[in-house]
């Protein structure tokens, strides 16, 4: 440890751990991925201004879902980003400041349920087939498409789960991969014993 380590408090060194922030100097930042939920008015122009802000403000998006509510004039929009808890505070105020959001929620920190749909092309023929679809079998897939070359299947997950089977996929040749991005929502409270 060198000396400017040495000189923070040991209340100082738990913050900037916790923060995902560097203890040495010039070691690298460590950045979490965060899934925060975004209820918008729908109105023309709302995605973009969100877009917007995130390319204003230098952050980025690994995957964004949006997507109307039961009520047709709120969109839900499902982000998912990476940063330290600095980073995520202030995207979840610059949210908040904008005019079409009507509530911004990080999630990640909470008992959420998350999905994602990937559909992949793989390229098999003969035994690599039967070999496929027993995957695909496992991973509770569907096949939604077939041509004498190739299968087009469909998962639905979470996102581990996705990326497992995609990487299966790749020893037998993936054509083609189309991911829609996480959806996530926080689970129902459970009833304490006695409250029922």
């Amino acid at each position: 440890m060198n000396d400017e380590a040495i000189t923070l408090t040991p209340q100082q060194l738990i913050r900037k751990r916790a923060a995902g922030e560097p203890v040495e100097p010039g070691a690298p930042p460590q950045a979490q991925q965060h899934i925060i939920n975004v209820l918008l008015e729908n109105s023309m122009g709302a995605l973009i201004r969100v877009v917007n802000m995130f390319s204003a403000r230098g952050f980025n998006i690994d995957s964004v879902t949006v997507g109307v509510t039961d009520d047709p004039t709120v969109s839900r929009m499902c982000i998912v980003t990476r940063g330290n808890d600095r980073v995520i505070s202030q995207i979840i105020r610059q949210l908040n400041r904008l005019v079409d959001t009507i509530e911004v929620d990080d999630v990640t920190g909470t008992d959420f349920v998350e999905r994602e749909l990937c559909m992949i092309k793989v390229r098999c023929t003969g035994d690599k087939r039967s070999e496929v679809l027993q995957i695909n079998e496992i991973f509770r897939g569907r096949v939604v498409d077939v041509t004498r070359d190739i299968l087009a299947l469909e998962i639905v997950g979470p996102t581990r789960k996705v990326d497992a089977f995609v990487n299966l996929m790749r020893m037998h040749g993936i054509e083609e991969v189309a991911r829609s991005g996480r959806v996530a929502m926080q689970r129902a409270p459970q009833p304490i014993r006695g409250e029922i």
